[in-house]
């Protein structure tokens, strides 16, 4: 099982962030640019929410007011789930699977150094599963790996 330093490695570090005071119509044209589907909420270096898809979707129409008019933090979570380097993919899954949550900031020593994805864990988990199943099939059929 990787840990989330091995996953970033292979994934990169880049995170797109945003500030508390932009507006949603600000931040879904940054997402839908990115292809992206959550922000790091960022005032100055430090970590104050994160704003994805689903918080668009389930709170702007409450606030009643243009997409244009609300800010990023009215609608954001506050309540961030984040892991560290030494975190497993395992300990990563089950806590998204927990705290039902799709995006998880990597923090190390007080700083956002990355974002995971549900979509980054499970094509790991997919990636490990098929190195398995060769192994296996290697070990059962005794051929060379072409």
């Amino acid at each position: 099982m990787k840990t989330v330093k091995q996953l970033l490695h292979e994934k990169g570090h880049k995170v797109t962030t945003i500030s508390p005071e932009a507006s949603i119509f600000d931040a879904m044209q940054l997402m839908a640019a990115n292809n992206i589907g959550a922000l790091l909420v960022m005032r100055d270096d430090k970590l104050v929410g994160i704003l994805t898809e689903r918080d668009f979707s389930r709170k702007s129409y409450l606030l009643d007011k243009p997409v244009k008019d609300t800010l990023a933090e009215e609608i954001m979570t506050r309540q961030i789930v984040y892991v560290g380097l030494d975190d497993t993919n395992e300990d990563c899954m089950a806590l998204i699977t927990e705290m039902r949550v799709r995006h998880l900031p990597v923090v190390n020593e007080g700083k956002v150094i990355g974002l995971l994805s549900i979509g980054d864990l499970v094509k790991d988990t997919i990636l490990e599963h098929q190195f398995v199943i060769k192994q296996l099939e290697r070990y059962i059929y005794d051929t060379p790996e072409i």
